[in-house]
């Protein structure tokens, strides 16, 4: 989310809860600098590992320094302002969801940087280490969240925008002249199983560039994935409809961003078209469309307006009702 008041943007993000379409989510604030960005807010959850900030970006520390702990606090601010904001959201007995995110393990090893300066990547140790103590972090932030809002059924996404270039060995190297190796398929599912093991209940794995693995992630335990839907092309369609096949549901982002040029969306049940001709190209029946499919941004919302940030979410659920009302 834009901006850089934490209780601001827990009243956005929570306030349509009359809709039952709604999804609320922990909002995330880049703007407030190192440690509320996505690396460093989740470089912040790790256990028993530490990091602090280099010129180059985020490096592993012996110790918790100050940027660990600043990521924490501004973790702790939002966590304080998300609570204060659902209260009353069990009320009348139906639990609801609410997302919480974090970068999955991949992103992470290509972000974060070993102490010698090249990505944890290129270390398969480093990166086993890594991903054991995510999940050990995230188990305690899930858990947090649970006490904080105990009518709400948490839903775990996990952030890979750099999946895709893990898997096809595009991951560049500090001298930036060399890239790291690919990292074997099974490799890269099996960590993803275990980290999405950690919470026992809906899983998302959100990433807004080409190329999404779908199967892979349906496999690794993803109950959801969470991507651009105009990346999606037609040599992507038998991948797609096996997996929407499988029961994998889909997190399609149809909202832009960012404010569109001429400065106004679209007619919300125009904007879900594409949904619709995907749906006919696969052969899918359109009764399974507001099972399948949830409306969103194409990505994160932190470089839109505050004010078009809150257009854009309640524009979400208007062409969610509109989807599911008219899914032909």
């Amino acid at each position: 989310m834009p901006g850089t008041d934490a209780r601001e943007a827990a009243r956005t993000v929570t306030g349509a809860f009359e809709a039952p379409q709604h999804l609320p989510h922990l909002p995330e604030l880049p703007a407030r600098g190192p440690g509320a960005d996505m690396l460093g807010r989740t470089a912040g959850l790790l256990a028993e590992m530490y990091v602090h900030l280099e010129p180059s970006g985020w490096r592993i520390s012996d110790r918790p320094g100050r940027d660990t702990r600043r990521a924490r606090a501004w973790l702790g601010e939002d966590l304080d302002a998300l609570e204060e904001f659902t209260q009353g959201y069990g009320e009348g007995g139906a639990r609801r969801g609410l997302k919480v995110s974090a970068v999955g393990p991949w992103t992470l090893a290509a972000g974060l940087e070993r102490r010698n300066g090249e990505a944890m990547l290129g270390d398969s140790g480093a990166v086993r280490d890594l991903a054991a103590s995510l999940a050990e972090g995230l188990a305690a932030h899930l858990a947090d969240v649970r006490r904080r809002v105990p009518d709400a059924v948490p839903v775990l996404q996990l952030d890979e925008p750099s999946l895709t270039a893990v898997l096809r060995g595009s991951v560049r190297t500090a001298s930036g002249y060399r890239t790291h190796p690919a990292v074997d398929r099974a490799v890269v599912e099996g960590v993803l199983r275990e980290l999405l093991a950690v919470h026992d209940g809906p899983t998302v794995v959100h990433s807004c560039a080409p190329g999404v693995p779908l199967g892979l992630l349906h496999r690794a335990g993803a109950d959801a994935v969470s991507l651009d839907l105009s990346l999606l092309t037609e040599r992507d369609d038998e991948m797609v409809g096996a997996a929407v096949e499988g029961g994998l549901r889909l997190f399609a982002g149809v909202v832009p961003a960012t404010e569109p040029d001429g400065g106004a969306l679209s007619d919300p049940a125009g904007s879900v078209g594409g949904v619709r001709s995907l749906w006919r190209r696969l052969g899918l029946s359109p009764g399974l469309l507001a099972e399948s499919v949830v409306v969103t941004p194409t990505c994160g919302l932190a470089g839109a307006s505050p004010a078009y940030a809150r257009q854009a979410l309640a524009y979400c659920v208007r062409a969610a009702r509109a989807l599911a009302d008219n899914p032909q």
